[in-house]
């Protein structure tokens, strides 16, 4: 072989390299979004969450923001904390639940801005209650749910989904109402939380996903 024609084998499979490494992540994302590849039981996983499998996409959902239609395609990749609640009274369980996922997104630092959090109802915000003594951090309850969402998570999102898509997407509340979920930024409902998990444990799981990820 000459050395013009060794070069140009060089060059194709350098050239080759980043195509096929596209082709191999695209083609084991699809097998484990499918749920017909455990890769993270194959490889193992240090997480403290329990994994979705398969996960569930929630754009495949008819989620709304007030009267207009939600995409998580529409919105900024980011890793997101979702609260759902399928009651139309938001009670202690609820309250810290949304407590709890402000602390931990506040507590990432420098990372605060590649999280959001999302809470899903089957009712309106404005239709809602909030029944709680008084608040996780001690304060005074608010007089209703849409003041205490204003004046105590702001940015937080607010979303509705119909009694059977809020059933199927969160199949894991029938037998844990004190859970919560992990959103990667493409939109794809990975991991759940209960009350059970130590607040440090979550912060370790997504300092992790964050270091690893480019969103």
């Amino acid at each position: 072989m000459s050395e013009l024609n060794k070069n140009r084998m060089v060059l194709l499979l350098i050239a080759g390299i980043p195509l096929t490494m596209i082709l191999a992540a695209s083609w084991l994302w699809y097998f484990v979004a499918k749920g017909e590849l455990d890769l993270v039981g194959a490889l193992g996983t240090a997480n403290q969450g329990t994994l979705v499998q398969p996960p569930r996409q929630l754009d495949d959902y008819a989620l709304f923001e007030g009267d207009l239609p939600s995409s998580i395609a529409e919105l900024e990749p980011k890793w997101t904390l979702l609260v759902p609640t399928q009651d139309v009274n938001c009670d202690v369980q609820c309250e810290r639940s949304l407590y709890m996922t402000r602390q931990i997104h506040v507590a990432i630092g420098k990372d605060f801005k590649r999280i959001r959090r999302i809470f899903v109802s089957v009712s309106d915000v404005d239709a809602m209650t909030l029944d709680v003594p008084e608040l996780s951090d001690g304060h005074p309850a608010p007089p209703n749910f849409a003041a205490y969402l204003a004046n105590e998570h702001r940015g937080l999102r607010a979303w509705r989904t119909d009694e059977d898509g809020f059933s199927s997407l969160f199949v894991e509340l029938e037998a844990d109402p004190t859970i919560w979920y992990l959103v990667d930024p493409r939109g794809w409902v990975m991991m759940s939380y209960n009350a059970d998990i130590p607040y440090k444990d979550v912060i370790s799981d997504l300092k992790f996903l964050l270091k690893n990820s480019s969103n």
